[in-house]
């Protein structure tokens, strides 16, 4: 197994992951941009942000992006990193490999690299698994708001035991 930052050459390959990956998300129309990704949107996710991929049997199993875009409404949020375009590919679904991605993630890149004390992300309520999933990994809910007609939750997770996550959560109160 190997765990790295994306290149331009996985371009390709990981368009597919990804397309794969949420291929649930376009069944129930949920409109996140990497459930409709195109080559040129992987590439430029790759090339701006910080794309990292956990790599099995010479193939990509799953990826995740750690935003560097600073987004003023993230901001407005939360001072904390944000991460988006988790995906597992389907051949790899339910071998842990997702976790292991996202624990490299946060202890060595977000913690580690980074010296940051959580991290943040967003995901629909509509979807049957996924709030449940972060949920378990120790995130929790501290806004929502209806984005483009679809119920948005943004979720947070403290990796600095020492540090208080309402010090870096700018807002708690949701946007129904």
């Amino acid at each position: 197994m190997v765990l790295r930052q994306a290149i331009a050459e996985d371009a390709e390959e990981l368009l597919q992951v990804i397309l794969d990956a949420y291929e649930p998300l376009r069944q129930l129309q949920i409109p996140f941009p990497a459930g409709y990704a195109t080559l040129e949107m992987i590439q430029d996710n790759i090339a701006a942000h910080e794309c990292y991929i956990l790599i099995k049997q010479g193939r990509i199993a799953a990826t995740v992006t750690l935003d560097r875009d600073h987004q003023p409404r993230l901001q407005e949020l939360s001072s904390l990193p944000f991460i988006r375009w988790f995906a597992v590919g389907p051949d790899f679904k339910g071998q842990g490999y997702g976790a292991q991605l996202l624990n490299w993630l946060e202890q060595e890149i977000i913690a580690g690299k980074h010296g940051q004390p959580g991290v943040m992300l967003a995901t629909a309520t509509r979807h049957p698994w996924l709030a449940p999933m972060y949920e378990r990994r120790g995130y929790y809910t501290f806004y929502d708001e209806t984005h483009n007609g679809e119920h948005i939750v943004f979720m947070a997770k403290l990796l600095d035991p020492a540090q208080k996550l309402q010090s870096f959560i700018h807002t708690t109160t949701g946007g129904k």
